[in-house]
């Protein structure tokens, strides 16, 4: 382990092996960090909650998984409610400069771009990649897979391996990175079908998703939990824009 003289572990942090804590950063009480974190210098894990209600004797904090590095002033809330944790999984890249509010739950093996905001009780799926300076809603879900471009405002949930940007504009999916995980064949085709069934430009995507799932004509885990992901959350979804003006029951901008 390395900790820099000036970096600040707080009293009650648990830090595993070889973690790298740079200058001037600061690992407040209650933080787990999981073997090999870097910290890089500025950086602020455990800070209270930006929440004008919060009580700061509330004794919560955040974990992060092994092999998480977490660049230059990077800010991550920790949790709202007593015994409970923000949370980071392993294998991430939080670049400079990116906000993680309380209670947001990310994945592993996730990249945060310079500058992204997460607001509180967001959830960021496996292998999710957010660009540079994107803005997303308390309360979203970013799906597995998902791309999200750079400078975007997110304020729906967006559904696994799909490449969203702008202002709630679905693109289409993130077929790149499909094809980076080293799927059959036949699975990227049913990822396909179960993308195509909720391209409507009409319906209630909580509904179309539930019908396709009933077909059973999707069999492969990926297609399945893209069509699972609708039948949860409590924003509402991102679309195609010719889908923009399509009834979507939970949605609240």
């Amino acid at each position: 382990m390395q900790i820099h003289p000036s970096g600040l572990i707080q009293e009650g942090a648990r830090l595993s092996a070889d973690c790298i804590i740079h200058a001037y950063a600061v690992v407040g009480g209650h933080c787990e960090l999981a073997e090999s974190v870097v910290v890089h210098p500025f950086a602020v894990l455990g800070g209270d909650p930006q929440d004008l209600g919060f009580d700061t004797r509330t004794a919560s904090g955040v974990r992060i998984g092994a092999r998480t590095i977490i660049r230059e002033h990077v800010t991550i809330s920790r949790a709202t409610k007593a015994d409970s944790f923000t949370e980071i999984g392993a294998d991430c890249f939080l670049m400079a400069g990116c906000h993680v509010a309380h209670d947001c739950r990310i994945g592993s093996r996730v990249i945060i771009a310079n500058a992204v905001l997460l607001a509180g009780h967001v959830q960021i799926g496996d292998r999710a990649f957010l660009g540079g300076g994107a803005v997303i809603h308390q309360f979203c879900r970013i799906g597995e897979g998902v791309m999200i471009g750079g400078g975007a405002r997110i304020s729906r949930d967006v559904a696994p391996f799909t490449l969203t940007t702008e202002r709630n504009a679905l693109i289409g999916l993130n077929v790149v990175g499909l094809r980076r995980r080293g799927l059959e064949r036949s699975v990227l085709e049913e990822i396909k079908r179960a993308f195509h069934a909720l391209d409507a430009p009409v319906g209630n995507l909580r509904e179309l998703a539930a019908a396709a799932l009933r077909t059973g004509a999707f069999t492969s885990t990926e297609a399945r939990s893209f069509l699972e992901f609708f039948q949860s959350g409590r924003r509402g979804f991102v679309r195609t824009r010719r889908g923009a003006g399509a009834d979507d029951a939970g949605d609240s901008d």
